[in-house]
């Protein structure tokens, strides 16, 4: 299976979604329409037959993002959750933020008390 690839966008964020395990979205996400948007990444990971040894890693890097957007980032983190859940490989999320942004670190906070995937908040590069 191919990498996904997405590039930044004025309103959307950068994807990179590897089959190895290694997961990254970064930027800004305000698409105009979220679901459209999000819709490849989803696709990604359904079709997915074979699992990383290693587990997935996502890193959630995001400046700001919007509520239809918080909707896709749940459904995604809900998709990762049922693998996880079902023993198939391990998976985690680490949450970067920019110091000083306690309203990013609150909603990532807020994801990790809806899903059971182990997180790891840290400082932004």
């Amino acid at each position: 299976m191919d990498k996904l690839i997405i590039e930044q966008g004025v309103k959307t964020p950068r994807i990179e979604f590897d089959p190895s395990g290694f997961m990254k979205i970064t930027g800004r996400s305000v698409p105009e329409n979220a679901i459209e948007f999000y819709h490849p990444i989803h696709e990604w990971i359904n079709k997915l037959s074979v699992y990383p040894e290693a587990g997935f890693k996502l890193i959630v890097q995001l400046e700001y993002f919007n509520t239809s957007s918080s909707k896709c980032l749940l459904d995604l983190f809900r998709r990762l959750e049922s693998i996880h859940l079902q023993g198939n490989c391990s998976v985690s999320i680490s949450w970067l933020y920019d110091e000083g942004d306690e309203d990013m670190l609150e909603s990532g906070e807020d994801y990790q008390q809806i899903v059971k995937i182990p997180f790891t908040f840290g400082k932004a590069d």
